[in-house]
């Protein structure tokens, strides 16, 4: 799976860069369970 650097915003498949942990690049699949949970907030932020 392809990464990204926290650091350097490069992307690469290796779990560390730039002495760095790297994370996903994908935002988190959409699920009706979290919208219920955490809907609100994402909402507030639209605005």
């Amino acid at each position: 799976m392809i990464k990204r650097c926290t650091e350097c915003k490069s992307y690469t498949l290796k779990d560390e860069h730039c002495s760095k942990k790297t994370v996903s690049p994908h935002p988190p699949k959409f699920s009706l369970e979290k919208e219920k949970k955490y809907g609100k907030y994402r909402r507030k932020g639209k605005l």
